[in-house]
C-alpha cells in the first residue's frame, strides 16, 4: 500500500502530520471552515485553499488506489500477474498510468489483432519478435499457418495476420503510449479552420465569434486556455474543424525503439511497417483524442478558477446597510418592475411603469417613481443591468437631476433574477406576487447585501465567468459551492435573520437543519443564546460544533455570541478578560486593554495562562478588537452615480472612475457608467507584465482608468490603468 499522508505532504509540500491530522478531521465529519478557524494547531495553521487541495488530493487517491484493485483482481482472474506487474500497477500515482499498465489485460471487442489470434497466428507473430537473427527459409515458416478452415489462404494472410497483432501488442504497450503522449504534448500544433458549409449559400451567423479561428495554428505548450475552450465550442457547433498536427519521424522512430529490445532483426522491415501502421491507426487517434481531453481538462479547471475567483468577490461585496432602497428590473413591452425595500430587506411596495417604447409612457412612470422616492426616503435606486437597463439608467438620471434629488442609482447585475424568480423559494417568499414581480426585489437586495442574496441562486446563473457553460459542470458546480460555503462562513451569519438558503451553507448544517432552525425562530422567538440551538430538532453536538462559531447573535444574552469566538474558547476568553480587568459586558471598549496586556506578555505566556493554543488566542485577541465586525465592510464601496454618460461623451485621453464587473485571462471588463463595459486589456493593466489578470483585479475593484479607444459602430471602449 501507498503512503497516502506522504505523497500528499510531498505534493503540496506541506508536512506529513499536518497531513494526518487533516485526514483524520475529515473522518471525524469535520468542515473545511471549522478546521481552518478553529483547528490550527492540529494543522499548524493549513488554510482553507491548502485544506481543499488535501482534500482533492484525498479523494483522487482513494479513486486511484479503488481502481488499482479491481485491474488487478481482473488481471489476476485471468492467471496473467506477474510480480513485476503487480508492482507496477501498485507504485503508480496516476490514473492514466494505472489503465496504460491494464490495456493489454482489458476486455476487448473485436479487432484485427483478436481475429487474427483465432486463426491461429499469434506463434507465428511471436516467433517474428523472438528470432531476430532467424536465417532459415521465413515463406515456408509462414506456409505452416495456412488453415483453410480457420480463414487464413496463403502467407501473405497469415503474414498480415502476423503484423496486426504486433501492431495492436506495439499500441498497448505502456511505455509507448507514454512517450507518445508526452511528445505529442510537447510538440504537436493544435490546427483550426472553417468547416465546410452543409448547404451552398448559408449563412455563417457565428462569423464575428469564430473568425480568428478559421486559419489558426499554434504550438500546444502555447496554447491559452480559452483558446482551447473557444476552439472546442467552435467545433462542437461545426463551425470549426480541429486536428492536432506532428512530425511523425521522430515519434515513429521513439515507438520502435521503445518497443522492440532488439536493435537488429532480419524483420526490421517487418517492424517499421507494423509501427508506422500501429501509430497511425491505433495509436496516434487515441493519444489525440487523450491529449485533446486533457488540454480541455486543463482550461476547464482554469476557467472554473477564474469563475470562482471572481463569485467570491462579488459575493464578499460589501453591503449598502441602513438605506432604503428602489430596486428597478427594467423592460420594454411588459414594463419596468419596482420595489421598494426597507433597511432589513422586507418587501414595502411595488409596481410596473412603462416609461418606455411601445408604450411611452414616461410622464406617469416619472410621476410613479418619484412618488415613492419621497414616500419612502429612497437612499439608492438598483437598476438591473439587462433590456433596457441604459434606457432606465437616462430615465432615473433624468428625475434626479430635473428634482434636485439627493438619492443616487447604480447598476447591479440581474444575472440569475429570473431564476430566483420562478424558484419554489421566491414563491414561499412571496406568495402574494407573480414571477415577473420578484426579480426586482432580488435586485434591491443584492444591494442591500450581496452574499445574503445571492446564495438563494444557483452560482452558474450568477453569470462572472468564461464559458461557464461549456466546462465540467459537475466539477463547476463543486467548486462554486465551495465558494460559497467559503464567503458565507468567512463573513458569519446572524442567526436571528438569516434565510434557510444562507444558513444551509454555514459549516455543519444542511438544507433540513437549516429549515429546522427557521422553524425554531418562527414558534419560540428570536434566539438568545448559542447553546439555544441544542433545542434545534435534529442539530446534535456535532453539528453545534461545527456551526456554533459562524453563527452570530448581536445584542444576545453573552457579548461573545457576536464574535467568531468559538463556545469552546469561551471560558479561556472570560478568563483572558478577567486578567485585563474587562467585564463582560464591556467587551466592545476592551480592544485597547486587551492589546496593551498582550504587549506586556508574550503571546505563549499568556496562552498557557488561560490554556488555549497560540494560534486560537491571536484569534480570540482580533475578535475582542472588533465584536461582530463584518469582514466586508474594510471593502470599497461601490460607485454610486447621479448623472449619466453616454459613449458619445467619452474621449481618449479622458479619466474616469470604474468598477470591474469580470475578470478573464485576457484582461478584464470594467463599467465606467456608459452602457457597454470597457476591456481593461492584460496589456495595459499595468507598467510592468501582468501574467494573470487575477493577480491584481478583482470583481469589485474601484479603478482609476483612461479611455485609450472608442469604436462607436461596434460599441467598443478600450481602457488603462498604466499611469493612472
Amino acid at each position: 500500500m501507498i503512503n497516502i499522508p506522504l505523497i500528499i505532504a510531498n505534493e503540496l509540500k506541506v508536512r506529513v502530520d499536518q497531513v494526518k491530522e487533516v485526514i483524520d478531521l475529515f473522518k471525524d465529519g469535520a468542515t473545511i471552515p471549522f478546521i481552518a478557524r478553529y483547528r490550527k494547531e492540529r494543522t499548524g495553521g493549513l488554510d482553507e485553499e491548502q485544506l481543499r487541495e488535501i482534500e482533492d488530493r484525498l479523494n483522487y487517491i482513494t479513486i486511484l488506489e479503488e481502481r488499482k484493485e479491481t485491474i488487478l483482481k481482473s488481471i489476476e482472474e485471468q492467471g496473467k500477474l506477474t510480480d513485476e506487474l503487480r508492482d507496477k500497477i501498485t507504485s503508480s500515482t496516476k490514473l492514466q498510468e494505472v489503465e496504460d499498465l491494464y490495456l493489454p489485460y482489458k476486455p476487448k471487442r473485436k479487432t484485427r489483432g483478436t481475429i487474427a489470434k483465432a486463426k491461429g497466428l499469434e506463434p507465428l507473430a511471436m516467433f517474428i519478435l523472438e528470432n531476430p537473427l532467424f536465417d532459415g527459409d521465413f515463406q515456408a515458416k509462414m506456409a505452416e499457418f495456412i488453415n483453410e478452415e480457420l480463414g487464413v489462404a496463403s502467407v501473405e494472410e497469415a503474414l498480415q495476420g502476423a503484423k496486426d497483432i504486433i501492431a495492436e501488442m506495439i499500441s498497448e504497450d505502456a511505455e509507448v503510449r507514454k512517450v507518445t503522449r508526452e511528445y505529442v504534448q510537447n510538440t504537436a500544433c493544435v490546427a483550426s479552420e472553417k468547416a465546410k458549409e452543409k448547404e451552398a449559400g448559408s449563412v455563417d451567423t457565428k462569423k464575428d465569434v469564430y473568425e480568428i479561428y478559421y486559419d489558426f495554428q499554434i504550438e500546444l505548450p502555447r496554447l491559452k486556455p480559452y483558446q482551447i475552450l473557444a476552439i472546442n465550442r467552435g467545433e462542437r457547433d461545426k463551425v470549426l474543424k480541429v486536428n492536432l498536427q506532428i512530425e511523425e519521424g521522430p515519434v515513429l522512430r521513439k515507438i520502435l525503439e521503445t518497443h522492440f529490445a532488439c536493435k537488429e532483426s532480419v524483420f526490421m522491415n517487418i517492424f517499421e511497417e507494423t509501427t508506422e501502421d500501429s501509430f497511425s491507426r491505433l495509436i496516434y487517434p487515441s493519444i489525440e483524442r487523450e491529449v485533446r481531453s486533457y488540454l480541455t481538462e486543463v482550461a476547464d479547471l482554469h476557467a472554473i478558477e477564474i469563475f470562482a475567483s471572481n463569485l467570491k468577490q462579488l459575493l464578499l461585496q460589501p453591503p449598502i446597510a441602513n438605506r432604503m432602497i428602489m430596486g428597478i428590473d427594467p423592460g420594454f413591452v411588459s414594463g419596468s418592475k419596482v420595489a421598494i425595500i426597507d433597511s432589513t430587506g422586507k418587501y414595502l411596495e411595488g409596481h410596473t411603469i412603462y416609461p418606455h417604447p411601445p408604450q411611452n409612457r414616461t410622464s406617469e412612470a416619472a410621476r410613479i417613481v418619484l412618488a415613492l422616492i419621497e414616500k419612502y426616503k429612497v437612499d439608492v435606486i438598483a437598476i438591473g443591468n439587462g433590456t433596457a437597463s441604459r434606457e432606465t439608467e437616462f430615465f432615473i438620471a433624468d428625475i434626479i437631476k430635473t428634482n434636485g434629488l439627493k438619492c443616487h442609482y447604480i447598476i447591479v447585475s440581474e444575472a440569475g433574477a429570473s431564476v430566483y424568480s420562478a424558484s419554489p423559494l421566491a414563491k414561499q417568499e412571496f406568495p402574494e406576487l407573480e414571477a415577473s414581480q420578484r426579480g426586482n426585489i432580488s435586485i434591491a437586495r443584492r444591494l442591500l447585501d450581496p452574499l445574503a442574496e445571492l446564495v438563494k441562486i444557483d452560482p452558474k446563473s450568477i453569470g462572472v465567468g468564461l464559458y461557464q457553460h461549456d466546462v465540467d459542470q459537475k466539477l463547476l458546480s463543486k467548486k462554486l459551492d465551495d465558494v460559497v460555503v467559503s464567503c458565507v462562513n468567512y463573513v458569519g451569519v446572524d442567526l436571528n435573520t438569516a434565510s434557510v438558503s444562507l444558513l444551509t451553507y454555514v459549516s455543519g448544517l444542511n438544507k433540513r437543519i437549516a429549515s429546522n432552525i427557521v422553524k425554531y425562530r418562527e414558534s419560540q422567538g428570536r434566539f438568545c443564546n448559542r447553546q439555544q440551538l441544542l433545542q434545534v430538532t435534529g442539530l446534535g453536538d456535532k453539528a453545534f460544533e461545527q456551526a456554533a462559531g459562524f453563527l452570530k447573535i448581536p445584542n444576545g444574552d453573552n457579548p461573545l455570541d457576536n464574535t467568531f469566538i468559538h463556545p469552546e474558547s469561551y471560558s479561556s476568553t472570560e478568563q483572558l478578560l478577567r486578567f485585563c480587568n474587562v467585564p463582560m459586558d464591556r467587551i466592545k471598549d476592551s480592544a485597547g486593554v486587551v492589546s496593551l496586556y498582550a504587549s506586556h506578555k508574550s503571546i505563549s505566556k499568556i496562552a498557557k495562562d488561560i490554556s488555549v493554543g497560540e494560534p486560537t488566542l491571536i484569534d480570540i485577541i482580533e475578535n475582542l478588537k472588533k465584536p461582530g465586525r463584518d469582514p466586508r465592510e474594510e471593502l470599497p464601496k461601490p460607485i454610486l452615480r447621479s448623472d449619466v454618460l453616454k459613449i458619445e461623451d467619452l474621449k481618449e485621453g479622458m479619466r474616469l472612475k470604474g468598477t470591474v464587473r469580470n475578470v478573464v485571462d485576457f484582461g478584464a471588463f470594467v463599467d465606467i457608467g456608459v452602457k457597454h463595459d470597457g476591456l481593461l486589456h492584460i496589456s495595459q493593466i499595468a507598467n510592468k507584465y501582468v501574467k494573470n489578470p487575477l493577480e491584481v483585479l478583482n470583481v469589485g475593484d474601484i479603478l482609476d482608468v483612461t479611455i485609450i479607444g472608442i469604436d462607436l459602430v461596434k460599441g467598443r471602449i478600450s481602457l488603462s490603468t498604466k499611469n493612472a
